[in-house]
């Protein structure tokens, strides 16, 4: 997963909760399951754009790909380099890969759609740098698709809303398929893996809901208050219930 941002405090939270995203139960196995969909020959060339701290770097190296990770930020890239020293990073953008065309067997790009304005021109980038027969994989989640048990369902979609509209390409996770065939790239296939969380530790993403809609006014102060003391006590009761579906699409280069 890619930032933009170069604060260093903001890059020490985002690798927190990349960490604690790691590891949430079945995070490995839909790591695992991109790995398979890249269809790794030994020592093939693979890149991960949007690698943030290096774990998908790693773990490709592991299973005997030669890969490169790809991230906007340098102190992210740092943070890799000194978590996984002896593989590669560099700096890049998914739109404008410092590579040439056609060198990798396998491009990986894990949570990073989403902060796209422009998906087809990173996919163009993709299918340059990949070499015939190459494999895609994207991962990601689409940022409407919160699926959150409230007493207030209405303010529930309100504050998912709200917050989707805050991210450049919210909904780019269900066209990933159209996307992909518009590009021209064939055997395109597309899962659904839905991750349920149903205790505490996921209450910080429904707090950033409800701190959001405070930021942008999307309704009434108190009510938001009391739809977060809710969720609170849904928490505190084992009561919680928080879905999110994540799309997973590969495909081939022609």
């Amino acid at each position: 997963m890619s930032t933009h941002t170069s604060d260093p405090d903001s890059i020490a939270g985002l690798i927190s909760v990349l960490d604690a995203a790691d590891a949430l139960p079945g995070a490995a196995e839909l790591r695992a399951r991109t790995y398979e969909l890249l269809h790794i020959a030994p020592g093939a060339r693979m890149v991960d754009v949007g690698c943030g701290s290096g774990r998908a770097v790693a773990e490709l190296t592991e299973r005997g790909a030669e890969c490169v990770g790809v991230d906007p930020s340098e102190t992210m890239l740092t943070a890799a380099r000194h978590r996984r020293p002896g593989l590669e990073f560099v700096s890049g953008t998914a739109g404008e890969l410092p590579f040439p065309d056609g060198v990798f067997a396998g491009y990986r790009a894990d949570k990073v759609f989403h902060e796209l304005p422009d998906a087809d021109a990173a996919l163009r980038e993709a299918m340059r740098v990949l070499a015939p027969g190459g494999r895609i994989v994207l991962l990601g989640q689409d940022w409407e698709a919160f699926v959150i048990d409230s007493d207030h369902p209405d303010l529930t979609r309100t504050l998912v809303q709200s917050r989707a509209r805050s991210v450049a390409n919210p909904r780019v996770a269900r066209r990933y398929r159209n996307l992909l065939l518009d590009q021209g790239f064939t055997q395109i296939t597309v899962e659904v893996h839905t991750a349920v969380f149903t205790d505490a530790p996921m209450l910080p993403v429904l707090t950033g809901l409800a701190e959001h809609g405070l930021q942008a006014e999307a309704a009434p102060p108190e009510e938001i208050t009391a739809w977060l003391d809710e969720q609170q006590r849904r928490a505190a009761g084992g009561r919680l219930f928080l879905a999110l579906p994540l799309f997973l699409a590969a495909g081939t280069r022609p």
